[in-house]
């Protein structure tokens, strides 16, 4: 329990309250709002959680407004890079859809993959391209989107889809060398980064194991009968798009700035150019049409051109293919369909801080450890606190340092290695952070592949399996070592 003497650090059940009032205003917008909670309703319950957690600071406790401005604009800017790269995402999406980069990967893969073993082949993309990027975000708003479109050429459940993608992109994630959760963890905790992959494996291998069964049994449950529903799709595409295997020189020469370890945000920033690029080379007669003008051979046709591009790039386009299924398909939101993500994470790091400046996180947290009595109930507790964070900080980052600093000493006093704190970390705060709704993973991957969070949740195996998986290993004690004092 808390320090008594401490008389600046809130009560425990003083500190729950934000979190009720955050988690029944939630669970009232999602009742009022279905689907459209994210557009406003889930940002004014953040906004409210965060005025309850202030009001009762403030009044009862004395913490001076400067420290919560201190606090989010810290949080704030930690998270500014990220804000960015959401942009660049929106913008990627929008240009490689309308260059034609992602109508050819759907035209050529409804043709190569099976219905049957298609969710288990997008795991199995996701992940190996993620473990060579080192970024789920970039799998997911590359290939993700591609297999998005593929899957529902295939007749596939679009929620299996999302999940199959998520699982392959959160397993390559967590696995990569290149991975910045994955750097944060082991530097967090002071384990050197291969040691923490290696450990990594004895939670992480069984866990994709038992995914890839899941959606390989479920696949076979899979009609091959998509024939029509597969012709539909490639001759409205092939009728709307100039489909050509040049547009994958986009993605090849991502690939490249990927394998040179370039930043996300610039090979993002520069995949855009390319594909925009590309699409005034191959697909004129699209611009074209999203920047006013009937034909390429109509006054002003160049300048429409132009116009199409940049409205590509920031805002929403809708094309048709005289398919109302395809043309859904094929519509973007560029960075403008981003801003409500944006607006959301903001919301949430607001909500984040004044939890951190008030102390309220360190209150609840306390008491966790004090249930520490054991192996197991150490690694439990460490599971409990990064979901607890990933849910109050919306985000995985700050989840990842704060638990890593919160058990570290935990760890040390009972003898257990480093390692054992950084595998946990990265199976309870990293591969869950998808699975909250206001969590910016969780926004950002529902914004890109257009399924709700909680209606991708439920097919999302590696990630709860994950959890669980590290909690079954420390029951046993499979190869956790503890040096007695």
């Amino acid at each position: 329990m808390p320090d008594i003497k401490d008389k600046s650090l809130p009560h425990p059940l003083v500190a729950a309250i934000p979190l009720v009032v955050l988690i029944g205003l939630l669970a009232l917008v999602i009742a009022l709002f279905g689907s459209d909670s994210l557009n406003g309703g889930s940002q004014i319950a953040l906004i409210m959680g965060m005025a309850v957690c202030m009001a009762i600071s403030m009044l009862s406790y004395h913490v001076p407004w400067k420290a919560f401005e201190r606090q989010i604009g810290k949080t704030i800017g930690d998270v500014s890079v990220m804000l960015l790269i959401l942009l660049c995402v929106g913008m990627l999406a929008g240009s490689w859809m309308i260059s034609g980069v992602v109508p050819t990967l759907i035209y050529y893969g409804v043709q190569i993959l099976s219905p049957k073993f298609f969710l288990v082949s997008a795991c199995v993309i996701c992940a190996l391209v993620s473990l060579l990027s080192g970024s789920s975000w970039t799998t997911i708003a590359t290939l993700g989107v591609a297999l998005m479109g593929i899957g529902q050429a295939l007749g596939v459940s679009h929620a299996w889809t999302a999940g199959a993608i998520i699982s392959g992109a959160y397993f390559g994630d967590k696995m990569s060398p290149l991975s910045d959760t994955t750097i944060l963890a082991s530097s967090s905790t002071r384990t050197d980064l291969f040691t923490h992959i290696r450990y990594m494996m004895i939670t992480t291998v069984p866990t994709i194991t038992i995914t890839l069964i899941i959606f390989l049994v479920a696949g076979l449950g899979n009609s091959n009968d998509a024939e029509l529903h597969i012709s539909q799709y490639t001759e409205g595409l092939s009728h709307t798009f100039n489909i050509s295997l040049w547009t994958l020189i986009v993605p090849i020469l991502t690939g490249v700035l990927i394998a040179r370890r370039v930043p996300s945000l610039i090979v993002l920033f520069i995949s855009s150019l390319a594909a925009g690029i590309m699409a005034l080379i191959l697909q004129p007669h699209i611009l074209c049409e999203i920047g006013g003008s009937a034909a390429l051979d109509a006054p002003h046709s160049i300048h429409d051109m132009i116009r199409g591009l940049a409205i590509t790039f920031y805002g929403s386009t809708a094309v048709e293919t005289g398919d109302a299924a395809l043309n859904e398909l094929v519509s973007t939101g560029g960075m403008a369909g981003m801003l409500n993500t944006i607006w959301l994470i903001l919301c949430a790091m607001c909500f984040g801080a004044a939890m951190i400046a008030s102390r309220m996180v360190e209150s609840i947290t306390r008491v966790i450890l004090s249930l520490v009595r054991n192996r197991f109930s150490l690694v439990a507790s460490t599971v409990g606190t990064g979901l607890f964070l990933n849910v109050t900080t919306g985000d995985q980052f700050i989840s990842i340092v704060l638990t890593a600093d919160i058990y570290r000493h935990a760890y040390e006093e009972r003898g257990y290695e480093s390692r054992l704190l950084s595998r946990t970390c990265e199976d309870a705060a990293t591969v869950t952070s998808v699975l909250i709704p206001w969590n910016t993973c969780g926004m950002t991957q529902s914004t890109v592949l257009g399924v709700p969070t909680l209606t991708y949740l439920p097919y999302c195996f590696f990630n709860y399996l994950s959890p669980l998986m590290t909690l079954f290993i420390a029951a046993v004690g499979w190869k956790i070592k503890q040096h007695k004092s």
